[in-house]
């Protein structure tokens, strides 16, 4: 049986045909980059923000373009808290946090900030890429947050302040000492008998420059680039914490990712671990010179002494309950007996 078409008919089935040659021949539409938002709570000239920075450029020319990451630092995003619950909820990809700041969150990521825990920073480095690190990083993805496996560095810690130095265990009685967000930060000074306020780095140096606080503690490296030595006098070298540097990215978000292009900006940030490290390192053990220019006093001091404060205090046997029994051993492995 014949079927007859009008006119109207045979160009109407025409044009679609020419419209479906079109569409095959036409190539497919590349699909939209995907942009990483990168928050950080140090400047621009800062190790960690550099790295960063290499980082992205490292998965733009792997990824061919595909994934872009827009690196914002010195707190643009936000300050550390606001970051940690825009990351959560899914507002920025991706952010640095210490782990003293991210155990607001997630405990164990205080494991290492124990005071006077490490002895030597390839101690706290060697503890974090092992099992302490292992540990931690699986609470975090319980908290719906992925982790990079290679934690960055913050550094030691170090005590400044411009009314006295602070040489003994005593020299803290009292004494009125901005310290981060932190619940171990604040337990650590408090147990040392100190007056301790938290507040974010954001806030930081108007407090020192108003008095509200007669010091803070810090790196070396935060110390020189957030120039708390104009409204400093005293520095005193205690190296009584040791912070790392998390980087973390919101869980659906890194999920929704091509596998592919997770692997290429997981590898590029683990890459840049070591590197960074050494870097953070080499600056802050650069600076007293630099510092010391610019119009600090530094002064040393006996670790065991402040040590033995803390034992004396229960500083320990407290943060020992906090701890699950296989966190605090896999600690102790690195550090030695601590309690």
């Amino acid at each position: 049986m014949s079927i007859k078409l009008t006119r109207k008919q045979f160009l109407l089935g025409a044009g679609a045909a020419a419209g479906s040659v079109a569409l095959a021949a036409r190539p497919a539409l590349a699909a939209r980059p995907i942009t990483i938002k990168f928050g950080v709570d140090v400047p621009l000239d800062h190790p960690t923000t550099q790295n960063a920075i290499a980082a992205g450029k490292k998965i733009a020319a792997e990824t061919k373009g595909r994934v872009k990451l827009q690196v914002f630092p010195a707190n643009q995003l936000g300050n550390d808290d606001h970051m940690l619950s825009e990351v959560r909820s899914g507002a920025i990809q991706m952010m640095g946090i210490g782990d003293n700041i991210l155990s607001s969150l997630v405990p164990s990521a205080a494991i290492d900030n124990l005071g006077f825990a490490f002895k030597k920073i390839d101690d706290a480095w060697n503890a974090l890429d092992g099992q302490v690190g292992a540990l931690v990083a699986e609470d975090i993805k319980k908290a719906g947050l992925y982790p990079m496996r290679r934690i960055w560095d913050e550094g030691f810690r170090d005590i400044t302040a411009s009314t006295k130095p602070i040489k003994t265990p005593e020299d803290l009685k009292g004494f009125k000492i901005r310290v981060p967000p932190s619940p171990i930060s604040v337990s650590l000074f408090k147990h040392l008998g100190a007056a301790a306020t938290s507040l974010n780095i954001a806030e930081l140096y108007t407090a020192l420059q108003t008095k509200v606080v007669e010091g803070q503690e810090n790196p070396l490296g935060l110390i020189e680039t957030q120039k708390f030595y104009q409204v400093q006098k005293y520095c005193s070298l205690t190296n009584h914490m040791w912070v790392g540097y998390w980087l973390i990215a919101n869980e659906g978000f890194w999920n929704s990712m091509p596998a592919a292009d997770r692997k290429i900006v997981e590898a590029a940030f683990n890459d840049q671990a070591p590197v960074q490290r050494k870097a953070n390192d080499t600056l802050n053990n650069s600076l007293q010179t630099t510092l010391t220019k610019q119009g600090m006093t530094f002064n040393t001091t006996d670790p065991a002494q402040f040590q033995a404060a803390l034992v004396k205090s229960g500083f320990y046997t407290e943060w020992k309950a906090k701890f699950s029994p296989a966190l605090w051993a896999a600690l102790e492995h690195y550090a030695g007996k601590l309690a």
